[in-house]
């Protein structure tokens, strides 16, 4: 499970130095949301008329590279507009306590992350017996499946640009051998969202699924540099991990899957509105691969809109 190729820690690498330099940020603040780091301040000090709101996660929900950047710690690339503070802020009056942290895989929840300048402290220490909300984005890093797909597809493209070279490189003796790590990842996920459980019996619980990267049709090489066969498979692959996560969440009993990946059609990295960044790092918007502000926007909408469906 600890097994990773994630391109964050290459982007953390190279660009902390910018990032200290030009996203020097304290964390966002507003009149009616409060985002903490993980050092959280004693239950008793937290009035019960506010929301206490943890988030969990990967690259995906930390928001790497999108202003601003927090530093606590810059090895995490943690934006004060990824999904969880814009959540924090539109749903008011919540303290958020946002732990996410780029290349997070499932054992980070319970472990130390090694991160640049240091590391990131076991997520779920995050949370607490009187927590409200919990949002966690997480499966992609587990065995290698995310950084696998985009450190691999784009360099095999011109071997053969019209047909699956990627995936042919991953399927061994008939086997996709990303989908067989799916599976695995979905033991994974659902040992995370016992462990939340556990640490936060009267929490409501989201888990996150990821949104659409590739075009459901068509080509933009590019922007997407995979061959063009391999745009479908990238899309199973996808596909096949959110319905590990949603599998995850049903047999936990006691969480919600919340599926982005229907909202992001016509957001694609191709799109003219994309929430996806293509393979070109953003340093002032977002890492390569990885969702924008609007990417960040329309996954927030998607979980308001089923919290507000709830009664909040």
């Amino acid at each position: 499970m600890r097994s990773r190729r994630s391109l964050v820690a290459v982007l953390v690498s190279v660009l902390a130095p910018i990032l200290t330099l030009t996203f020097l940020s304290p964390a966002a603040s507003a009149t009616s949301a409060r985002p903490t780091g993980q050092s959280q301040a004693p239950t008793s000090q937290w009035s019960h008329d506010w929301t206490h709101y943890v988030a969990l996660g990967d690259s995906y929900t930390s928001g790497p590279l999108i202003p601003f950047q927090r530093l606590d710690p810059v090895g995490c690339l943690r934006s004060t507009a990824n999904y969880p503070s814009l959540v924090a802020y539109r749903l008011g009056h919540t303290v958020l306590t946002d732990a996410s942290c780029a290349g997070a895989d499932t054992g980070d929840m319970t472990s130390p992350q090694k991160i640049t300048f240091g590391y990131n402290r076991p997520q779920f220490d995050a949370l607490r017996p009187d927590t409200d909300l919990v949002t966690i984005g997480i499966g992609g890093n587990d065995h290698s499946v995310f950084g696998s797909v985009i450190g691999t597809c784009p360099g095999l493209r011109d071997s053969d640009p019209t047909g699956s070279p990627c995936r042919e490189h991953f399927t061994v003796d008939g086997i996709d051998t990303l989908k067989a790590a799916i599976a695995k990842t979905r033991e994974d996920v659902e040992a995370v969202l016992d462990g939340v459980r556990e640490r936060s019996p009267e929490a409501t619980i989201l888990l996150i699924g990821y949104p659409r990267i590739a075009p459901p049709s068509g080509t933009c090489p590019g922007i997407l540099p995979f061959a063009d066969g391999d745009y479908a498979w990238l899309n199973d692959i996808e596909e096949t991990l959110n319905a590990a996560l949603a599998t995850a969440a049903a047999n936990n009993g006691t969480t919600t899957f919340i599926n982005t990946y229907p909202a992001s059609l016509g957001h694609d990295a191709c799109a003219d509105h994309a929430w996806i960044q293509g393979q070109h790092i953003n340093p002032i918007g977002a890492a390569n691969y990885h969702p924008n502000r609007w990417g960040m926007e329309g996954v927030a909408e998607v979980i308001l809109g089923h919290l507000d469906e709830r009664g909040w």
